[in-house]
C-alpha cells in the first residue's frame, strides 16, 4: 500500500482511505455486518485511513467503526468530527463550534468509538458564530489532554484556515473534490500545500455518479439522500450522465473502470491529497485500491481536463442550505 504523510508530524497513512458515513445512512440500508467485513478487508490491505462522524447514523457510524476496530486498534488511523448537529429525531440543528460543545462532542465520540485517543479531530463544518480561534482553541486543550493527536477542518474558507493554523497546526483538510468537484483548485490545493496540510477528498467519486453505476434516478433506494441532491435532479442528471459517458468511454480505452480512472486522477493532482471513497462492498473496496497503480499520461490528463472542466457538472453540490455552510 502506498502511503503519504499526514500533516507536518503525523503519520505515514495510506494513499487512498476508506469513508464510512455511507454504512450508517445517507445511501439507502446498510448491513452492520457486511460493513464490518469491508473495513476489515481494507485494513488487511494496508487501507489505514478511516473516516467517519458523530452526525453519521446520528452516532451509529462511529459505534460501527468502534466495532470493527476491537483488537485492531494500532491497524487504523481513524478520523472523526464535530459540529454538525441533529436532534434525537435525527433532524438538523444547525452548527456548533463553542468551545463547550467541542469537548461535550469529543467526549460523546470517545465513548461511542470505544478509544482513548481520536487519531484526528475535524470540524465538520465552521460554525459563523464562534470565532475559529475559539474552536480551535478548544480542540488543542484537547490536543494537549492526550484525548486528540491531530486536527483538522472541513469545508473551511482559505482566510479561516489560515486563522486557525495560528491557533494550532491542523493536520488535515477535508473537502469535496472530484472531476465534477473541482472548486479547491482555485486556491485550497496551494494553500494546503503551502501550510503542510493533507488535503483530504471526500466523495471523490461523485457519491456514486461517476461510476457509471448509476444510469437512472430509479436505481436510487427510496431512502437514498441523493434522490434530493441537485446534481441527481432532472435536467441536471442527464447532463451529468453525458459527462459520465465521457469518462467511461476513456476507462474502456485505458482498461480501467470509471472509478479507477476518477481515482486516479485525484491521486495524480498533488501528493499531499488522499481520496476517501466510501462503499459498502469488498469487491469495490479492491477496485479503488487498484487506481493507485494507475498512471495518468499528459494526454489522458489534457482529455479528462476537456471532459471535466471545473464547472462542467450540472447542479449545486447540495441545496441551498449546505451550500451557505461549505467554504466559511
Amino acid at each position: 500500500m502506498r502511503t503519504r504523510k499526514l500533516g507536518r508530524t503525523g503519520p505515514e497513512i495510506s494513499a487512498i482511505g476508506l469513508g464510512l458515513m455511507g454504512m450508517s445512512e445517507f445511501y439507502g440500508p446498510a448491513e452492520d455486518s457486511r460493513s464490518i467485513a469491508v473495513i476489515h478487508r481494507a485494513l488487511d490491505m494496508g487501507i489505514n485511513f478511516l473516516d467517519t462522524a458523530d452526525v453519521y447514523g446520528h452516532g451509529r457510524n462511529e459505534e460501527l467503526a468502534g466495532r470493527a476496530l476491537e483488537g485492531r486498534r494500532r491497524d487504523a488511523v481513524l478520523a472523526t468530527k464535530f459540529g454538525n448537529v441533529r436532534d434525537a429525531d435525527g433532524s438538523w440543528r444547525g452548527i456548533n463550534g463553542r468551545p463547550e460543545y467541542v469537548k461535550q462532542a469529543a467526549e460523546a465520540s470517545l465513548r461511542r468509538l470505544g478509544i482513548d485517543a481520536i487519531d484526528l479531530y475535524y470540524q465538520h463544518r465552521v460554525d459563523p458564530n464562534t470565532p475559529i480561534e475559539d474552536t480551535v482553541g478548544a480542540m488543542a486543550e484537547l490536543v494537549r489532554e492526550g484525548k486528540v493527536r491531530w486536527l483538522g477542518l472541513s469545508e473551511a474558507a482559505p482566510a479561516t484556515i489560515r486563522r486557525a493554523q495560528a491557533v494550532h497546526p491542523i493536520a488535515a483538510l477535508q473537502t469535496e473534490y472530484s472531476l465534477w468537484s473541482r472548486e479547491p483548485e482555485d486556491e485550497l490545493l496551494a494553500l494546503s500545500r503551502e501550510l503542510g496540510i493533507t488535503f483530504v477528498a471526500y466523495s471523490p467519486l461523485g457519491r456514486g455518479f461517476l461510476t457509471g453505476a448509476i444510469q437512472r434516478i430509479e436505481d436510487l433506494s427510496e431512502d437514498d439522500w441523493r434522490r434530493t441532491n441537485p446534481r441527481f435532479q432532472g435536467d441536471n442528471f442527464q447532463r451529468n450522465l453525458d459527462l459520465v459517458r465521457a469518462i467511461e468511454e476513456l476507462a474502456r480505452e485505458k482498461g480501467v473502470t470509471p472509478a479507477q480512472l476518477a481515482l486516479a486522477w485525484v491521486v495524480a493532482r498533488h501528493d499531499h491529497v488522499i481520496p476517501i471513497p466510501g462503499t459498502r462492498s469488498i469487491e469495490r473496496l479492491e477496485e479503488n485500491a487498484a487506481a493507485l497503480d494507475i498512471s495518468l499520461s499528459p494526454a489522458e490528463l489534457d482529455r479528462l481536463d476537456a471532459i471535466a472542466p471545473r464547472g462542467a457538472a450540472s447542479g449545486t453540490r447540495y441545496l441551498a442550505g449546505g451550500m451557505a455552510a461549505v467554504g466559511r
